[in-house]
């Protein structure tokens, strides 16, 4: 249930943002929805973003104390985060540690292939269009980063995966990919930086059982693998994550 009353900015497939009660902030709602193919697979899964949003809350926290800027302020409630208001970047950076997903399909690479070191794609963050795979020369050329800007958005995204692979490795979790969004906020002398923006969880994350490798992540969705709750519950287990 929606408990925010504040004026909606923009609802996704699996989030509604409204506006927040401070200035210059947005209260992220975390949705039951689930989606996979670009929307084409759909159902509410109940508790579903319950457990995101506490798993992102505990992510978000651990990626901010190890130098990485990001949005999120504090978690409102089981379902809702106070977060920083900021403009999205309108491109989406994946980080592969392992072959799996679109990248085997596109390249007709082995399933679970490790790579010698972590592989960063671009996409279009537009649903309309499935997300496009793009390089560095379309961002540029359609100004949607400055060349800095995309050093900087490489560089976290790398510091990130480094940072979640330590506590996923801690908790016989592979970390095989992971996606993530990236914005622009204002500094005291009025100068755009980057941050990192939406969030972080089993959602966004490809994360397997590092024995047994059970998915623990969206894909039990996609492909039909079992219960999702399930999954995103032992992933918040492992962590150390109560809810209430």
């Amino acid at each position: 249930m929606v408990t925010n009353i504040n004026k909606i900015v923009y609802e996704g497939k699996a989030k509604i943002l409204y506006n927040g009660l401070e200035p210059k902030t947005l209260i992220q709602h975390f949705k039951d929805d689930a989606t996979a193919n670009n929307a084409e697979k759909h159902a509410i899964i109940k508790s579903k973003g319950i457990l995101n949003n506490f798993i992102s809350e505990y992510l978000m926290n651990k990626i901010e104390l190890c130098g990485v800027p990001t949005h999120f302020i504090k978690r409102i409630n089981d379902r809702e985060q106070l977060i920083k208001r900021v403009k999205i970047i309108p491109v989406e950076l994946v980080v592969r540690n392992k072959a799996t997903g679109s990248i085997v399909k596109r390249y007709g690479i082995k399933e679970s292939l490790q790579f010698n070191k972590p592989i960063i794609e671009f996409f279009y963050k537009n649903d309309s269009l499935g997300d496009p795979l793009l390089n560095e020369n379309h961002i540029l050329e359609f100004d949607w980063a400055k060349p800095n800007e995309i050093e900087i958005m490489k560089y976290y995204a790398l510091k990130i995966n480094k940072i979640l692979k330590e506590i996923f490795n801690n908790i016989k979790i592979d970390l095989i990919d992971f996606k993530v969004e990236f914005g622009r906020i204002k500094d005291n002398k009025n100068n755009d930086f980057i941050i990192l923006a939406d969030e972080i969880s089993p959602d966004n994350c490809r994360l397997w059982d590092t024995n047994t490798k059970k998915r623990l992540d969206k894909d039990i969705f996609r492909k039909d693998l079992g219960d999702l709750i399930d999954g995103y519950q032992e992933v918040a287990s492992r962590l150390g994550i109560k809810i209430n």
